[in-house]
């Protein structure tokens, strides 16, 4: 473990006084970078009029304000918001959610979700649930979850069109559970933490389709994908289409706070709260925490304000052109990049404490996990910084310090 005594723009300072550039984002959610004057007199103001009160049967304008923001940029239809305090939750929320609509439609069969292969939706019971029980990092606790079904991640690449064939095992489960299934939930066109895959959008087009003719709900996970990381605001906007639920956070507040939110249409939402038990039956105690929702606003606000599509597309160049070299290393399976998402898949596992280190010792903060060397840095970031971190990526690879 290394500890950090202070955060400025892209940069990391360590108790030692060592500066790490940081290649993670904090996992994925400081976009604007750390220390941000903006987000910080953003805090500051609301918490010199209020830090927190309970969102039942109270409300206040940094959340309504925030909810209107958000509805105002996802995908259309996406007309109601609920909030919560971490991605996670915002998935469990997500699948109760679409639970409670199929029992507001007198269908109180459809409980079951299908998911993708691959996939990762979060570390709470729920979301684990719907996360691909082979590959993922919850096969301790398989025995426990509900058991869902679960289709082969897909095969077409991000840019191609989908095949459809390449839909049969989606298609046919569907056919067969349709009156089962309350959701299809799936990470759009970008796989996070299950292993950074990036696939075709045509893929999830033609998903939302199929979820359509067969009465299923599509929830889509933006967790990791929301607010401009894979070049487009929303992931969903590559396809072209709107889901019935949308879970976002990470991102959403900056990465100054934690908080989340879960979209859906008006459909849902009136029909929960129409039909007995009158509401929604998910109440956390920090939902709409003030704090939280000033400096989502704001960051959002930071966001929109600036050229983020071209810092974005000056990202993707960077990256394609920095991790290039990687391609002649005998150890590389592939090499992919996204947006401002940079992936380098070895052949094997790396050794994790040994790569660390060595990340470290070349001034740079990179978290491998399993084969896959990754980069999400911060959109502020400028072309030296972004060298240093590919540079260390090729330098350590080409040492062994991965093994």
């Amino acid at each position: 473990m290394f500890a950090v005594k202070s955060a400025q723009g892209v940069h990391l300072t360590l108790e030692d006084g060592r500066q790490l550039v940081d290649g993670m984002s904090s996992w994925w959610c400081a976009i604007h970078g750390y220390n941000v004057p903006a987000l910080n007199h953003a805090l500051k103001q609301q918490l010199d009029s209020m830090a927190h009160v309970m969102f039942g049967g109270l409300t206040h304008a940094p959340a309504v304000n925030l909810c209107k923001k958000l509805v105002e940029i996802t995908p259309e239809k996406l007309e109601t918001v609920f909030l919560a305090d971490s991605g996670s939750v915002s998935v469990e929320i997500a699948m109760k959610m679409a639970v409670q609509y199929w029992q507001a439609r007198q269908r109180p069969d459809k409980q079951k979700f299908i998911s993708l292969r691959n996939g990762y939706h979060g570390d709470t019971l729920g979301a684990m649930s719907v996360c691909d029980p082979v590959t993922g990092m919850h096969t301790l606790f398989r025995d426990m979850l509900a058991k869902n079904f679960f289709v082969p991640s897909p095969s077409c690449d991000f840019g191609e069109l989908c095949q459809p064939e390449q839909l049969n095992d989606l298609s046919r489960v569907l056919d067969s559970h349709h009156d089962s299934i309350a959701a299809l939930i799936l990470e759009p066109v970008v796989q996070g933490a299950g292993g950074m895959r990036f696939y075709s959008a045509d893929y999830l087009a033609q998903a939302k389709a199929l979820c359509e003719k067969q009465d299923v709900l599509l929830i889509a996970d933006e967790i990791a994908t929301g607010f401009g990381r894979s070049g487009k605001l929303f992931a969903c906007e590559h396809a072209g289409i709107s889901p019935d639920i949308m879970c976002v956070g990470k991102s959403l507040t900056g990465g100054y706070m934690t908080l989340a939110a879960t979209l859906c249409t008006r459909e849902i939402s009136d029909l929960i709260s129409d039909n007995p038990p009158g509401v929604f039956m998910h109440g956390p105690t920090f939902m709409g925490n003030p704090l939280a929702c000033s400096v989502a606003l704001e960051s959002i606000r930071l966001l929109l304000a600036s050229d983020w599509q071209s810092k974005i597309e000056r990202i993707e160049n960077w990256l394609t052109e920095g991790l290039a070299p990687c391609w002649q290393l005998d150890d590389v399976a592939d090499v992919r990049v996204l947006g401002a998402i940079g992936v380098v898949e070895l052949k094997n596992r790396v050794n994790m404490p040994t790569i660390q280190q060595a990340f470290v010792d070349a001034g740079v903060w990179i978290r491998p996990f399993g084969n896959l060397i990754y980069l999400m840095p911060p959109y502020i970031i400028e072309q030296t910084e972004l060298n240093n971190l590919t540079n260390a990526i090729i330098n350590v690879l080409n040492n062994g310090k991965h093994r």
